[in-house]
């Protein structure tokens, strides 16, 4: 039985990309939505915002001289690509999902309504949230958070490639501390780089714990749900330890 019931999942565009470090990587994908449908198979309600990094990132496109606005908007509609990839991979194995996206596109998703998305959930699709907020200057880790706290999620999951969150860059630190547990209170006075600092806050604030795992390794995500030990939990008390 799954520990949580509703579970808001984020993934950079770049885990899609696989080794081309661009684009999207088909095995990738596919091994992605498996892994997914495992988890709403044994019940657990599964909502998904994926960046689109791997297309086009809006920051990165102001230091090259483009305008911030217009390629803050050019990176949501990255993210639109990708959630429709992430659809179809998931219709190719028989999970249903649904594409809701932050502005009017019609012809490509509905658009983001909290009923409508809740809703869906409870049909057992997985519900794809693309876009970002819909909004410039606010990245996917925000959007994540405010989908996550406007879906009633129990937990907000941040899929990436290291295995929690550690006292520095492991890829580079080697001797790195990794911390299984870790208040919000502690990663700000650590100054931990776990996410951006608007989304951070709007966990905090709303109590919504965050898990930091690595989403690459196979099984990790049922672990994640199961309640079994992976990754880092970030919550606002350390829990009690037997």
């Amino acid at each position: 039985m799954p520990k949580y019931k509703r579970i808001l999942l984020k993934l950079s565009g770049e885990s899609l990309a696989g080794a081309a470090k661009q684009g999207i990587d088909t095995e990738e994908l596919l091994c992605y939505v498996r892994q997914i449908k495992e988890v709403v198979d044994l019940g657990t309600q599964v909502g998904i915002v994926i960046g689109g990094g791997n297309i086009f990132r809006g920051l990165a496109g102001e230091k090259k001289g483009f305008d911030r606005v217009k390629g803050d908007y050019m990176g949501m509609l990255a993210t639109t690509i990708n959630s429709l990839a992430l659809q179809s991979a998931f219709e190719s194995i028989g999970q249903k999902a649904v594409v809701f996206t932050s502005f009017s596109m019609e012809v490509v998703g509905k658009r983001f309504n909290q009923n409508d998305a809740i809703a869906a959930l409870q049909e057992g699709k997985v519900a794809i949230l693309a876009g970002g907020t819909g909004n410039p200057f606010f990245t996917t880790d925000t959007a994540s958070a405010l989908r996550a706290i406007e879906l009633n999620c129990d937990l907000l999951l941040k899929g990436t490639r290291v295995d929690g969150i550690y006292s520095a860059d492991p890829e580079k630190y080697p001797t790195a501390t990794k911390f299984d547990f870790i208040t919000f209170d502690q990663v700000y006075e650590k100054e931990l780089n776990i996410m951006d600092l608007t989304a951070f806050t709007l966990c905090r604030e709303n109590e919504l714990p965050i898990l930091v795992f690595n989403m690459n390794v196979e099984g990790n995500l049922k672990k994640a749900t199961s309640g079994e030990k992976t990754g880092t939990l970030v919550s606002n008390k350390l829990p009690l330890i037997p």
